[in-house]
This record gives C-alpha cells, structure tokens and sequence, in this order.
C-alpha cells in the first residue's frame, strides 16, 4: 500500500488525471450540450464503465501489451480516433425528426448503438491514454512485500476512477442544464448539434495524432 507521502502525490495527479479535458470528458460536454443532463450523466455513466474495463485490465497487466507494444496502441489509437469522427459526422447529419423505420430489430439496434451510455464506454475504452494512464502512474504507488499488487492495483483505480466519474458527472450536470436551455430553440439546436459534431471530430483528429 502507498505510504502517507505517496497517498497525498496519488491523490494529486489522480485529480489532475480527472480534470484534464481528454475524449470522456469532452464526449460528456458535447452529449449533455446537444442532449440534455440526461444524455449527460448517461455518458459519464459510461465513461466510468470503460474505465474500470481499464482498471481491470491494468489490474491483469493486459495494459502492459499497450505499453510496450507499437502495434497494439496504434490500432487502438486509430480505432478510438475512427470512433470519434463517426460520432461527429453522425451528430451532424443525424435527422433528430426522423420517423422509425421499418424493422423492429434493426430499430433497436440502432437505438442501442446510439445510446450515450454504450457510446461512453466505447469512447473510453477506444483510448489507449486511459490504460497507459494506469500502468504509468499506479506501479510507483504498489508495494508488493505489504500488499497483493493486482488488490492494490484495483483500489488505487478505483479511487482515480472514482474522481473522474466525479468531474465528468460535474461537467453533465452544469452543461446539460445549459442544453437544456438551448434546446428550446430550433436555431441553437441546429448549431449546437452541428458544434457537438465538429468537436467530436476535431477530438477525434487530436487523438490520431497524439504521441
């Protein structure tokens, strides 16, 4: 277990690591925005549920193979930045007066696969810089002669996970109070949604690039 001194330089980054725009948090700002607060903390939700995939997998070190391999983060890299330009251009070429179509199973499908919370934890299971977050900050923190190390692993996880969902769910409520508002006009919605997409996309491109 981390020593007091070390328990006070955790918390510290694990707060920076929370409030630090990255994909989840601004993927939480543009859903709530185009959305409202419940499309908002659907997201965070999901945010927090792709990160704990993360928490496990650092736990197992599976994250070490992103580590240490070019091959497996620049496909993962890719596939997340490929993730977020789909998001953007379907946030703005998505009809919001659309009908349901025909085929009930294929309606639904759709639905699930445009739901914020599946899209959350996809977002942030797509980036690679969570798990890389995980296994570059966690192992100074792990002392395997006082405690199992994949115990310690999954508590100090946690406890960052925990902050992030924190400063997400704070970003969905101010922000989807504000959509909210914004809705009420066809006009800001037409820009809004347009705006949501244009990050997504751009977020998308930072992430393709990013070292």
């Amino acid at each position: 277990m981390p020593t007091s001194a070390e328990w006070l330089i955790f918390l510290g980054t694990a707060t920076l690591f929370a409030v630090t725009p990255g994909p989840g948090i601004l993927y939480v700002l543009a859903r709530s925005l185009r959305g409202g607060r419940g499309e908002g903390l659907r997201s965070a939700l999901g945010n927090g549920i792709g990160a704990s995939m993360h928490v496990v997998a650092a736990a197992l070190g599976l994250s070490a193979l992103l580590a240490t391999s070019t091959v497996a983060f620049t496909i993962v890299k890719f596939a997340g930045a490929a993730y977020l330009v789909f998001l953007g251009l379907h946030a703005i070429l998505k009809r919001h007066d659309e009908g349901p179509s025909a085929g009930g199973d294929a309606t639904a499908a759709r639905r699930w696969a445009s739901s914020p919370l599946v899209q959350g934890i996809l977002t942030e299971l797509l980036n690679p810089k969570t798990a890389l977050y995980f296994m570059a900050l966690l192992p100074h923190f792990v002392h395997p002669e006082t405690a199992p190390a994949p115990l310690v692993f999954l508590l100090l996880g946690l406890i960052a996970l925990g902050m992030t969902v924190l400063a997400d769910l704070a970003v969905a409520l101010f922000a989807g109070t504000l959509g909210a508002r914004l809705l009420a006009s066809p006009r800001w919605r037409i820009r809004q949604r347009v705006a949501s997409g244009l990050t997504m996309i751009g977020l998308g491109g930072f992430v393709a690039v990013a070292e």
